[in-house]
């Protein structure tokens, strides 16, 4: 094979399956080449990779070492997105009753979702995290798209439980939103104690769901490590979570005037946020 499409294999793996350890050996087998030849193409892909801004490739050492994809959103891209989705989400159509926004075309868009998650993966890529976690069901793509890029497995936290998951452990908890009681289940085997976690969701309004799957996944002595909110609501000011990273803020919905103020910052912060 010439060096160029020794590259354009080396790169179209490595991103393709971002996070996951390649030893030069394996492209040296697959290529029938010198591990020094393979180490140069490495190098070229490296370069390319930084250039275009796609993301980087890292090298780790010791017996289990060799290279990896690491994939980045550059400023660029990154507020492109932003912009395309604060686009979007203020269209007045998306207007359903309570304040509520129809999402669901967004949530569920490859594009968007890709996007989404690499800047989840890019925020907690250094957590040391040994699951990513969401609740049913909008959450699902942006959450399995992240646990893709991070190298993760996905666990789903069910708000019935299922009879193919076998036993579960399930809670009561308080929505914030809905103002009542709602219960959810996770597999009794869907986890490990002693394991840490980041959760991942579409929307939040008081964080009544992400503390429910803090304290379901406490049931099983897992610790979060990082939360990623798509949408966050500016009211209530005091969520029921202290920490978490949102993307966009929603503040006002007029559903007499059709208007949507979605937020990049907002220049009030959170009562109970540092």
């Amino acid at each position: 094979m010439k060096r160029t499409e020794r590259v354009g294999a080396i790169i179209r793996i490595l991103t393709q399956n971002p996070n996951q350890i390649y030893s030069l050996g394996y492209f040296s087998d697959m290529f029938t080449a010198a591990k020094s030849t393979v180490s140069e193409d490495v190098s070229t892909a490296r370069q390319l990779l930084l250039a275009t801004e796609l993301g980087r490739i890292e090298t780790t050492a010791g017996a289990k070492g060799g290279i990896k994809y690491i994939p980045l959103v550059s400023p660029r891209h990154g507020e492109e997105l932003l912009t395309k989705l604060c686009s979007k989400l203020s269209d007045s159509n998306r207007i359903l009753g309570g304040g509520f926004l129809y999402t669901s075309d967004l949530m569920f868009d490859p594009n968007i979702v890709s996007g989404v998650a690499m800047m989840f993966s890019e925020q907690f890529m250094n957590r040391g995290a040994d699951y990513v976690v969401t609740i049913e069901t909008k959450g699902i793509p942006i959450a399995f798209m992240t646990a893709h890029m991070l190298n993760l497995p996905l666990v789903v936290v069910r708000r019935e439980s299922k009879i193919s998951e076998g036993s579960t452990v399930s809670i009561n908890y308080f929505s914030g939103s809905a103002e009542r009681i709602q219960k959810m289940s996770l597999a009794k085997r869907a986890v490990e104690p002693g394991k840490r976690a980041i959760i991942i969701d579409d929307f939040m309004r008081a964080g009544g769901s992400i503390k429910g799957i803090i304290e379901i996944l406490g049931e099983f002595d897992v610790s979060v490590v990082g939360t990623g909110v798509v949408i966050a609501s500016v009211e209530p000011q005091k969520k029921k979570i202290d920490d978490y990273y949102p993307l966009l803020y929603l503040g006002e919905v007029d559903e007499e005037a059709k208007t949507i103020e979605i937020f990049r910052e907002r220049d009030v912060k959170f009562e109970n946020r540092a």
